[in-house]
C-alpha cells in the first residue's frame, strides 16, 4: 500500500499561503478601483485666456457710513495692480471724465454700459468694487479700524467676468496686547478713538486689505500682468 507523502509545510503552511495568496488579490483588486488625486482647478481661466493689459478702476460703491471710503479705496487700488504688471488709468481723469459725461455716483458708473466705458477709456477691463466695512469700530478694551471691500474684474471687449475676490483688514493685526489692566485698556481705547479721526489710520488699513486682494503673491489673487511678465523675462 502506497501512501501520500505529507506536504513540507503542512496544513498550516498552506493555510498561510492561501490567505497571502487571498491579501494579494485583494490589494490588486483595490489598487485597481483607485483614483488617481487630480490637480486643483485654475481659479484664473478666464484671466488666462483674456490677458488684459489695462485696467479702468471704478468708483467703489460705498456700504458703510464713512464718506471716505470710495475715495480711499479706489486710491488704494492703484497701486497693487500696477504692481502686478498692469496699467491702471490714473484715478483723477477716471473720476473728472465720468463727470464730465453725467456720471456722477459710484453707482452710475457701474450701470454704464461696457462698450461705452471700452469707447471712452479704451481700457480692457473693469475693476468693479464693492466697500463692506470701512472705519473704526470702538468696542470695550479696543478702537480698531477694519476694512472689507469685495472686487470684481470685467473684460470690456466682451463682458466677461474675469476674476473675483474679497479681502479684509484690521489694525488689530499690528497692535500689540494691551497693558495697565481694564482701566489701561479703556483709556487706550479712547485715544485711539480720537487719533484715528485726526490721522490715516483708516486709509493704511485699506492699503493693506486692497494688496491682499489684488496682489499678484495671494493663492488667490490677481494673476501677473503683462508687464511684470516682460520685466521677469527681461532679468532671465
Amino acid at each position: 500500500m502506497t501512501h501520500a507523502l505529507p506536504h513540507p509545510a503542512g496544513p498550516r503552511g498552506l493555510a498561510r499561503r492561501g490567505a497571502l495568496a487571498l491579501l494579494v488579490l485583494l490589494a490588486g483588486v483595490l489598487g485597481g478601483c483607485a483614483t488617481v488625486d487630480k490637480a486643483p482647478a485654475d481659479p484664473w481661466p478666464a484671466l488666462r485666456e483674456a490677458r488684459p493689459a489695462s485696467v479702468l478702476v471704478l468708483p467703489p460703491i460705498n456700504n458703510t457710513p464713512d464718506v471716505e471710503a470710495p475715495g480711499s479705496v479706489m486710491a488704494q487700488a492703484v497701486y497693487p495692480l500696477a504692481e502686478a504688471g498692469y496699467y491702471v488709468l490714473p484715478v483723477a481723469l477716471v473720476n473728472e471724465t465720468l463727470r464730465s459725461n453725467g456720471v456722477q455716483t459710484p453707482a452710475d458708473a457701474h450701470q454704464v454700459p461696457i462698450q461705452r466705458l471700452r469707447e471712452v477709456f479704451g481700457a480692457d477691463a473693469a475693476l468693479y468694487l464693492e466697500v463692506r466695512k470701512f472705519g473704526s469700530v470702538y468696542r470695550v478694551i479696543s478702537s480698531d479700524s477694519e476694512v472689507a471691500v469685495d472686487a470684481r474684474l470685467v473684460d470690456l471687449r466682451d463682458g466677461r467676468v474675469l476674476w473675483t475676490g474679497s479681502a479684509s483688514a484690521s489694525s488689530a493685526e499690528q497692535r500689540g496686547q494691551q497693558q495697565g489692566g481694564i482701566l489701561g485698556a479703556l483709556l487706550q481705547a479712547v485715544i485711539e478713538q480720537v487719533a484715528s479721526n485726526f490721522s490715516e489710520r483708516n486709509h493704511q488699513v485699506a492699503g493693506i486689505a486692497m494688496r491682499r486682494l489684488l496682489g499678484a503673491q495671494g493663492p488667490r489673487g490677481l494673476l501677473p500682468g503683462p508687464r511684470a511678465l516682460a520685466a521677469t523675462a527681461a532679468t532671465r
